[in-house]
């Protein structure tokens, strides 16, 4: 943890510059979000102001502090730990000053747990301004921003937001592996990236592989539908015209256009033609054995077929699921070794846990898995798949 010590001497700090890629990604982002929300402001255009600092909020949390889990949670105090420290610590006191003008009540707790609280027992000196409203408005550190860094980074957050999307059409829970998924990108500019960060879209999207293909038309098919009543008063004579055009159009195209710039536009002879997405809907058809989804970079397209061995990975991450809810109802730390049964007459779960016990325990900090209840050991009734089973636990500490 940041200590006021450490605050204060800014021990274990260590230049952005010096950091992993998500650390500088994420301050690339908080000084794009910094420039624009000043801009907008300025122009008094406040809600497109809360707007961005929204998204920063949401890239900041459910991106940045989900992918740093490792890091904060980790035993070992290295440079790592520290950056990770450090950088959310600089994003959050940034995002208060940002955010000051718009919530202030918020900014200003936010400011007193950050900053004055953190200093109030100290006394070597250095200590912060006591309020938020106080400080000067964040400028912009035009050092610090990557835009291709920030570009890559978004096409890896829609490529996973489309494969998450595609799962839940096609009923798949995320913690069920699946063996691959398909990328076509529109642009191929940062495929080479991409590539290299493969494992993190596998994590993400829990499957084995990454592949880059050129032409989604081996896995989907997109339909047209013209809302006729809609544009029959409208277009009069040209209707025809228009929906030839539909017709011959490529679906995916008009898709990335209808998604990237709200509307599509046809150049007919007597004037242009613009129709938006309640004048025409374009819907993307995964072809069997796959799930399907479009953004306006890629489409992501994942295999659906499980083999056995797929399906018992998937029991198996239910397993480990079921064993840290069960440790949180049990107020376990994050370091407590546990002892855990699972009391089932199914085989299949049994298979499952036998062959995939150290992923269990090294996700559940099991010392030992077995099959007969824990003497001692209050059983908790839960589901695991389709099982009900009774699950014992004994923390060790």
């Amino acid at each position: 943890q940041l200590t006021p010590d450490i605050l204060a001497t800014g021990r274990g700090y260590r230049p952005p510059q010096e950091r992993s890629e998500l650390d500088r990604w994420v301050l690339s982002e908080l000084n794009r979000t910094a420039a624009a929300v000043v801009e907008r402001m300025d122009k008094y255009d406040n809600f497109n102001a809360c707007e961005r600092l929204i998204g920063f909020v949401d890239a900041l949390s459910n991106w940045y502090v989900r992918r740093s889990r490792d890091r904060f949670w980790s035993n070992v105090h290295d440079g790592e730990k520290s950056d990770a420290y450090w950088t959310l610590y600089e994003c959050l006191l940034t995002t208060a000053k940002l955010i000051a003008p718009m919530v202030p009540f918020l900014a200003e707790e936010l400011w007193q747990n950050l900053a004055v609280a953190a200093f109030r027992n100290y006394t070597g000196g250095g200590q912060p301004l006591e309020s938020v409203h106080l400080c000067d408005y964040p400028a912009s550190n035009a050092g610090q921003i990557d835009e291709a860094l920030s570009a890559r980074m978004s096409l890896v957050r829609e490529i996973v937001s489309m494969g998450l999307s595609a799962r839940m059409g096609a009923k798949l829970k995320v913690r069920q592996p699946l063996s691959g998924v398909e990328v076509i990108l529109a642009d191929r500019t940062h495929q080479a990236w991409l590539q290299d960060h493969a494992d993190l879209i596998c994590g993400e999207l829990n499957v084995k592989k990454v592949d880059f293909a050129e032409r989604a038309d081996r896995y989907i098919t997109y339909t047209v539908l013209p809302d006729l009543k809609r544009l029959g008063p409208r277009l009069g004579k040209r209707l025809p015209t228009v929906k030839k055009l539909l017709g011959e159009a490529d679906g995916g195209k008009l898709l990335a256009e209808l998604e990237s710039k709200g509307k599509v536009t046809f150049a007919l002879p007597d004037g242009p033609v613009a129709l938006d997405s309640e004048d025409i809907q374009v819907r993307l058809q995964a072809k069997e054995g796959w799930a399907a989804a479009q953004g306006k970079a890629c489409v992501v397209v994942l295999s659906t077929e499980l083999t056995s061995d797929l399906i018992r990975e998937g029991t198996a991450r239910e397993v480990a699921r079921a064993v840290n809810d069960r440790r949180k109802d049990m107020n376990c730390q994050f370091t407590d070794r546990v002892d855990i049964a699972v009391v089932t007459d199914s085989e299949a779960l049994r298979s499952a846990i036998g062959q995939f016990l150290d992923y269990i325990k090294s996700e559940t900090l099991a010392l030992s898995i077995g099959f007969e209840p824990i003497v001692g050991a209050e059983p908790a009734e839960v589901k695991i798949g389709d099982e009900a089973v009774q699950l014992f636990m004994n923390i060790r500490g």
